[in-house]
């Protein structure tokens, strides 16, 4: 027919295309093993952290009816106060996790209670240092600084393998003579492991 192109036949691929794809399965069989500890990973930063309560605490000191163990109970009504009345500067928490945690989020209901006519009957945190210790002893730190209102207020505070916290009171909204810088509730998300 005029006009018309002759069909060409099947051409055989070249060498090269099955080096790519021998080259291409090679890579993927070696790269396996590291996939799914970075899907593990993505999960890990982009899911939902759970509670990961301190298994043991304790406090540099303690007022009568207020241990260091209310702050860590659950409940928001129940709070840990220093024995010493004053600025509360230097007093710290401290809580031990049962098996290695992975911290991502602090909650801190600061004051007496989450009720506003109870929470301002003693001294508030208004700056707290955070360290967190891993497994291997490494230490990292953050200062948190705290709104001088009752309730919850939430802080990014990150810690890979962490089997202690210490949370140290830096600096205390009305505190004074007669006052103790009081914390209702700490409490830990993350995941385990």
């Amino acid at each position: 027919m005029a006009g018309s192109r002759p069909r060409r036949g099947w051409r055989r691929p070249r060498a090269g295309l099955p080096v790519v794809l021998i080259l291409l399965a090679v890579g993927i069989w070696f790269a396996l093993p590291h996939l799914s500890g970075l899907f593990g990973f993505a999960k890990q930063e982009t899911g939902t952290p759970e509670s990961v309560p301190p298994a043991a605490y304790r406090a540099s000191s303690e007022a009568a009816k207020h241990p260091a163990a209310a702050a860590f109970d659950g409940f928001n009504n129940r709070y840990w106060a220093p024995e010493k009345t004053g600025e509360g500067g230097g007093e710290y928490l401290e809580c031990d996790f049962a098996q290695p945690v992975r911290v991502m989020k602090i909650v801190v209901f600061s004051g007496t209670s989450a009720r506003q006519d109870e929470f301002l009957t003693q001294g508030r945190p208004a700056r707290l240092t955070v360290e967190l210790t891993s497994k291997d002893g490494e230490k990292t730190s953050r200062t948190l600084r705290l709104r001088d209102q009752a309730g919850q207020q939430t802080f990014d505070v990150r810690g890979s393998d962490t089997v202690r916290a210490r949370i140290t009171v830096d600096s205390a909204y009305g505190s004074g003579e007669g006052r103790r810088t009081a914390v209702a509730e700490v409490e830990f998300f993350g995941g385990r492991g």
